[in-house]
């Protein structure tokens, strides 16, 4: 059902003059006011209608609403459900919170009435501070409480027996509310859910989790309404959909309200000819301070949390003097420092703070005028995203500086301005009936109260994730959660759900309370806590780094010098280091791949460079590497691929360079390896990068014959993927995730936590009984789409794949590897060489190769 677009603005508003005061066209005129007679008792104060109270607590604080406002708040009037989408600082959570605010205060109902969903635990507090601020003109009396999992026990027990008015969450102790016996009472009286940062979720599991959170509230309350919101997405008809449910025609609620974004890159003093990734970094570092003004007060992003732990001390370094004026912020370490650094930034005592993804969304840092970012952006969304937190008001300028880590970034940051002019942003796709999420939701309705086969199945297909679930699928589900499946009905710890009198419901305490001590771990690394010996907690690292390390072993982490001094359970104890730092943690997930958006966007940007078009500052800064490329070889075109071949003491190498993200090229890389080899039996060496990929042959290979259209055919694209890497291995991981939130596999009770390798154990144990004796099962079949959608964007591929086999090939012989394949020689001989020796081979490399050119000239 496509989303339908609010009706004109004056439309809207007679519509809710209608709604708050009746029809007056045909009253009649007021009359005259007679003087009272002496000592006849004067007549209450009439007061006005509350969204009118609202309105002039608005205009108290020197509003004037905007027309999208005025627009959302006449679309509730009419009963709508839909999606507010407009920039960030412009005033999203007051146009979908007024109207809900000023119906609950008229009718003056008890008991939970308005649901107020981030995703973001770390912001209940700012927006329960400003949910809570309009009540101070109506007479109405509504508490407003948040409920996350840094709620005190005694508020969540007060919680269980009565909700407040309007009550502040998260999707993971939504879930958790869910799963009372007493929800379909506690919920009933419910008028709104607002979702807040809807692109965030909408992508992720996390999104599914509350798409059926969402279904389940319209079966307990069908008066119901649901507003997202959001900042940074394309695809905003379908995201409405996934928010509003099946069942509902969803508004769109827009405006064409203008955050411009300036722009601005630092320009390295000079570039090197051969770039390899990282190597600018650091020496930038002098030029940001130099910039930097502790008088305005300023966000410094990275893309990983190792990179942000780097800058910071670096910073700390440079300038001593801003000791106090500085901090770090990602989310890694512990809560309350991260709240130490929020507060700071808004009183104004911290002024400088390097960050991560943890500061994106949802907190107001009104204070804040500037936003640097380190590294390229990696996508359009994010960049409004990163740049939106500078200056937070609506219409104002965002100022970001891009700073360049290699000579290539120059590229990206060029591009990033052009898809920024063209307002490109990358669609948030979401998932398709993970059948994991909906077994944990599953084991969730039947401890809230139960549920039957039938008005259960109909509910799930209510949220738009699910429309196209089958009855097998669901059938299979169920039998998922009472007996473990097929395949394991034997064992009773797999019998969660149980019917009773026609009933699905949870019998058993022990499954209860694991169940409910374990929802929302819809997907993460296990991670172990670090804690000083002396007592106090510094925040949590991944165990697969932690493991690595010796007791002795220092490394940075928050800021601090730490030393490994053992490692217990899931539990890190340091202490205090002063000996020099040798390591520094290396979170997963630290590779960001280049999007949609950016990718397209970075080859028009390369296709103009060839063509003579580099007035852009950036493209200038890059010329000398841009030159190089030309002089050795070809700048790519955009309408065609750029394949190079060359011969080393290394062996045979073909580069392409289709620019389509690293994820899209480890896939592609995989792929072109395996048909490659059906052609000629050879071995092949693999290195990717966001730019292209590397293929190394020891021996000679007839590359250039084996080039051809029909190479990069979709034809039979799924079983040479499964084919070509070992995908059976990456199943098995996936499908560790798959088992923890379908509740196969449980972390366990606080204080007997199991380890990674336990539950990876426990997760293989399964994947191999299932694969043994249950090849079809759902929950494999899931593990290996998922695979090939997360690992190497199965979409994207295709999408890639097709423009290649029609794009023209530019195939050259070069003497050595030019400087678009340098980074992709430097990736591969990483992998098995230390920083030291790395940095040695690297520079003996560009030392032959500048030689080389010398006597070629």
């Amino acid at each position: 059902m496509p989303a339908r677009r609010s009706p004109s603005l004056r439309a809207q508003l007679q519509a809710r003059r209608k709604a708050l005061h009746g029809d007056t066209a045909s009253a009649p005129a007021t009359p005259r006011r007679k003087k009272p007679r002496p000592g006849a008792r004067s007549p209450p104060a009439v007061r006005s209608p509350p969204l009118e109270r609202l309105r002039g607590w608005f205009t108290s604080k020197g509003w004037t609403p905007y027309a999208f406002q005025e627009e959302a708040w006449a679309a509730y009037a009419r009963g709508d459900s839909g999606l507010i989408h407009v920039p960030t600082g412009a005033g999203k959570t007051y146009a979908a919170y007024l109207a809900p605010l000023a119906e609950v205060a008229e009718h003056g109902e008890k008991g939970l009435q308005i649901l107020y969903v981030t995703p973001l635990r770390a912001v209940s507090r700012d927006v329960e501070q400003a949910l809570r601020e309009p009540l101070s003109v109506l007479d109405a009396d509504l508490e407003v409480e948040s409920r996350t999992g840094d709620t005190s026990s005694s508020v969540r027990q007060r919680q269980r027996q009565r909700l407040p008015e309007v009550l502040i969450t998260t999707p993971e102790s939504l879930s958790v509310m869910l799963s009372n016996e007493r929800a379909p009472e506690l919920f009933s009286s419910l008028r709104a859910v607002i979702v807040d940062e809807w692109h965030e979720l909408l992508g992720s599991k996390r999104g599914t989790q509350t798409e059926l959170a969402l279904a389940r509230l319209r079966g307990f309350a069908p008066r119901m309404r649901t507003w997202a919101l959001s900042a940074t997405l394309a695809n905003l008809e379908q995201a409405a959909r996934h928010a509003v449910g099946t069942r509902v025609r969803p508004t769109l609620v827009s405006a064409d309200l203008e955050r411009p974004v300036d722009v601005e890159t630092l320009l390295p003093d000079e570039v090197d000819t051969f770039p390899w990734a990282g190597h600018l970094g650091f020496t930038m570092l002098a030029r940001v301070a130099a910039r930097l003004d502790p008088a305005q007060s300023t966000l410094i992003f990275t893309n990983t949390r190792s990179q942000a732990e780097r800058w910071f001390e670096g910073l700390r370094f440079a300038r001593p003097e801003w000791e106090h004026l500085l901090a770090l912020h990602h989310g890694s370490i512990d809560r309350d420092e991260r709240e130490r650094v929020e507060r700071g930034l808004k009183d104004g005592s911290l002024r400088i703070v390097v960050c991560t993804s943890s500061l994106d969304l949802g907190v107001d840092f009104g204070p804040v005028e500037r936003v640097v970012q380190v590294g390229s952006p990696k996508g359009i969304g994010r960049t409004l995203q990163r740049a939106g937190r500078g200056a937070h008001r609506p219409e104002a300028t965002c100022n970001i500086l891009f700073v360049p880590t290699h000579a290539l970034e120059l590229v990206e940051m060029a591009a990033a301005r052009d898809a920024l002019a063209r307002k490109e942003v990358e669609p948030r796709e979401p998932p398709s009936k993970p059948l994991d999420v909906l077994a944990q939701h599953l084991v969730t309705c039947a401890l809230g109260g139960g549920f039957t086969r039938e008005a259960l199945r109909h509910e799930v297909r209510g949220a738009a994730a699910y429309a196209d679930l089958t009855d097998e699928e669901f059938d299979w589900t169920l039998t998922l959660v009472r007996e473990g499946g097929p395949t394991l009905t034997a064992y009773p710890e797999f019998r969660r759900v149980e019917e009773h009198e026609g009933r699905f419901v949870v019998k058993d305490a022990r499954v209860a309370r694991l169940h409910r001590l374990n929802i929302g771990t819809i997907s993460s690394d296990a991670v172990v806590e670090l804690r000083y010996w002396s007592g106090g907690r510094l925040g949590s690292v991944e165990e697969s780094y932690v493991s690595r390390l010796r007791p002795g072993d220092t490394f940075q982490f928050a800021g601090k010098k730490l030393e490994l001094g053992r490692l217990q359970g899931l539990t890190a104890y340091v202490r205090p280091a002063k000996s020099k730092v040798t390591r520094t943690p290396r979170w997963g997930g630290s590779r960001l791949p280049l999007s949609t958006s950016l990718a397209a966007a970075v080859r028009r940007t390369l296709d103009s460079a060839r063509h003579g078009d580099v007035t852009s500052d950036e493209l200038a800064a890059a010329w000398p590497v841009l030159e190089a490329q030309e002089r050795l070889s070809r700048i790519p075109a955009a309408g065609s691929l750029l394949a190079e071949m060359c011969q080393t003491r290394d062996g045979h190498h073909l580069f392409l360079y289709p620019f389509e993200g690293r994820r899209v090229h480890e896939g592609l890389a995989a792929l072109l390896a395996l048909r490659l080899t059906r052609l000629q039996k050879a071995t092949f060496s693999v290195s990717v990068n966001d730019y292209g990929l590397e293929l190394l042959s020891p021996a000679p290979f007839p590359f250039e014959e084996a080039l051809r259209p029909r190479l990069f055919t979709r034809e039979r694209l799924v079983e040479d993927v499964l084919e070509s890497v070992n995908v059976g291995e990456l199943t098995k991981r996936q499908f560790r995730d798959i088992a923890r939130v379908a509740g196969l596999v449980l972390p366990g009770l606080p204080g007997a936590r199991k380890s990674t390798r336990q539950v990876q154990t426990s997760a293989a144990l399964l994947h191999d009984v299932f694969a043994r004796y249950d090849p079809g099962h759902l929950l494999l079949t899931q593990a290996r789409r998922e695979v090939l959608e997360q690992q190497f964007e199965q979409g994207r591929l295709e999408r890639a794949l097709e423009r290649l086999e029609s794009s023209p090939l530019e195939l050259l012989h070069v003497r050595r590897p030019t400087p678009l394949a340098f980074p992709l020689v430097v990736e591969r001989i990483s992998a098995s060489l230390s920083s030291e020796s790395l940095l040695e081979r690297v520079e003996r490399m560009k030392e032959r190769w500048t030689r080389d050119d010398a006597r070629s000239a």
